[in-house]
């Protein structure tokens, strides 16, 4: 798909209609750079990269709120988008110049509720089903994972972490089996069943089993748990003979059946406390672990890292602490489902002492009963001797339960995840040729830039597959970087058109200007328009080479005169 044009509208009236053309499109910015008092950063090219983003499913928020300092964002541009009721219209396009092909028209405002526009071809979507619904019209798939978002991160390159990282474009929480599914699928190779979705699904619930063994164990290991059992087991046998060599009175018969319901009654009760309590002791070293993991993070080290790489990085677009902040959010949200179940939990437990002390006080008055008035001393102690081994029983068969339940689960669970890998890994040899073939034309337009030939490679380990960038001469500068990123990009559409592979056939790239003169006249007047594609650009004028003929790729100029949204 191709971009045809980008319309911004303020209610009937047109702000701004950019059309779009194969091959390079710029977008201009005039401001003159030997000029002090004036700056490029806030004319609105950057921003038209977000409002395509934003109509692709983006959250929109960086159009108006600083990156890194959130609630000092623009509030002129904010308001003027939400009060002006400003709705913005992406076309794409299977092919440019064709009036048959096929068209996607996406729309989109800032509003909220009843007043939110959010619409594909007319036809008003949620969010949920927005995403999906792109994902099965430009690349038809209705699979669930990779998501549109995860497939099509690479082709909007303007926010830090996908500036930086040519394959790892996702949040830095993703974890390596999110990337292993977005891989196998930019190169052509889609799980059967959505088992992508299902293997993320299964390491979780892992995780999840792991971490209530991790809690086990803190008490015992099962193989501990069976022979405390057996040792308890052969005690309880032993006091039950003891027991049963009293010499009891008249009434024995009706008294000890008696006796013997209201120690069957008082057993399953105690199993059943005993199960509860362990059950509050799980909740409650939770809660403390992540009340800990609040407490125990040193942001004043993480503090000092940011402000060395905000040195480095002078446009850096996230604090440490706003990420804290996200996390710990979570992390109370995930304490209070954690510890809701425990009021409920404490009045089960409290009901249950209730009614064993009832137990104990009748057990106590029929053993009493039972008992010769010589032996009444000894028969107490060995009732509560008893009463303590059945409750040492009932905990350790608890913790048993436990045990034998993770373990299945894990079993169970690790067979399914062992399925899935085995079909990943059979499709190993057809991934390792798509990526060969890749390499055919990544290390090709790498070789023109710097006469040095990049190479990708798949590296599979543990947890899944990784993709890595080689080249002869080790680490990449910033300009360096940002050709190696371009090279990727571009290659893969080459690579996706041989293979016919559905794709997005535009770039959207930012501070392309970080890259030296020499490679970018060659890559944006060369290298792109041999390819089937558009690479979309916002620069500075005064920022590229003067043998590009700005006013043959331009589809947009912008000033300080003439900003984005004319405010």
């Amino acid at each position: 798909m191709f971009i045809e044009s980008l319309k911004i509208e303020n209610g009937n009236s047109l702000i701004r209609e950019i059309p779009f053309h194969k091959g390079l499109n710029l977008i201009i910015d005039e401001t003159p750079t030997d000029d002090k008092k004036k700056s490029g950063n806030n004319v609105g090219k950057t921003t038209v990269l977000r409002l395509i983003d934003f109509c692709l499913g983006g959250k929109g928020e960086n159009i108006y709120k600083d990156p890194e300092f959130k609630n000092k964002g623009n509030t002129l541009i904010e308001e003027f988008l939400k009060s002006n009721e400003v709705l913005v219209t992406l076309t794409l396009v299977s092919e440019l110049d064709n009036d048959d092909a096929k068209k996607i028209v996406i729309q989109r405002n800032f509003l909220q509720r009843k007043h939110k526009v959010q619409k594909i071809n007319e036809k008003s979507l949620n969010n949920g089903v927005f995403s999906s619904t792109l994902k099965n019209l430009v690349f038809d798939s209705k699979q669930n994972k990779p998501t549109f978002r995860q497939i099509i991160a690479k082709n909007i390159r303007d926010e830090k972490n996908r500036l930086q990282h040519t394959v790892k474009v996702l949040h830095s929480s993703t974890t390596q089996d999110e990337y292993e599914s977005l891989y196998l699928y930019w190169f052509g190779i889609e799980l059967d069943s959505d088992h992508a979705d299902r293997k993320q699904k299964l390491i979780s619930d892992i995780n999840i089993e792991e971490a209530v063994q991790k809690q086990l164990t803190h008490t015992n290991t099962l193989p501990q748990v069976e022979q405390l059992l057996l040792v308890v087991n052969r005690q309880i046998s032993e006091l039950e003979k003891e027991k049963n060599s009293f010499d009891f009175n008249e009434n024995y018969e009706n008294e000890l059946t008696q006796l013997n319901q209201t120690k069957a009654k008082l057993n399953k009760l105690t199993t059943q406390l005993t199960r509860l309590e362990m059950r509050k002791e799980l909740i409650i070293e939770s809660r403390n672990d992540l009340e800990n993991e609040i407490a125990q993070i040193d942001t004043s080290r993480i503090a000092t890292l940011y402000e060395e790489a905000k040195s480095l990085i002078p446009n850096i677009q996230r604090t440490f602490e706003e990420t804290l902040s996200f996390h710990n959010e979570m992390v109370s949200e995930k304490l209070e489902y954690i510890t809701g179940e425990l009021p409920n939990l404490e009045q089960s437990i409290s009901d249950l002492k209730r009614k064993i002390q009832i137990g104990l006080r009748s057990e106590k008055f029929l053993s009493s009963n039972l008992l010769r008035t010589d032996s009444t001393r000894n028969w107490n102690e060995l009732v509560h001797e008893l009463n303590v081994s059945y409750e040492q029983k009932g905990g350790l068969e608890e913790s048993k339960r436990l045990w034998e339940e993770s373990n299945n689960k894990l079993e169970e669970k690790n067979t399914e995840l062992s399925l899935i890998n085995l079909e990943i890994l059979g499709k190993d040899k057809a991934f390792k040729d798509r990526i060969t073939e890749f390499n055919t034309f990544f290390s090709d337009i790498s070789s023109r830039l710097y006469n040095e030939k990049f190479v990708l490679s798949p590296d599979r380990n543990a947890k899944g597959y990784e993709l890595n960038i080689s080249s002869l001469s080790g680490n990449l500068g910033t300009g360096k970087k940002k050709g190696q990123i371009a090279s990727f990009d571009l290659a893969y559409i080459q690579f996706a058109d041989k293979l016919d592979i559905n794709c997005l056939h535009f770039i959207l790239h930012d501070q392309i200007e970080n890259v030296h003169d020499n490679q970018i006249s060659k890559l944006l007047s060369e290298i792109v328009s041999e390819i089937n594609c558009q690479f979309i650009v916002p620069v500075l004028k005064d920022k590229l080479p003067v043998d590009i003929d700005v006013d043959a790729y331009k589809v947009l100029s912008l000033s300080q005169d003439n900003k984005l949204f004319k405010i």
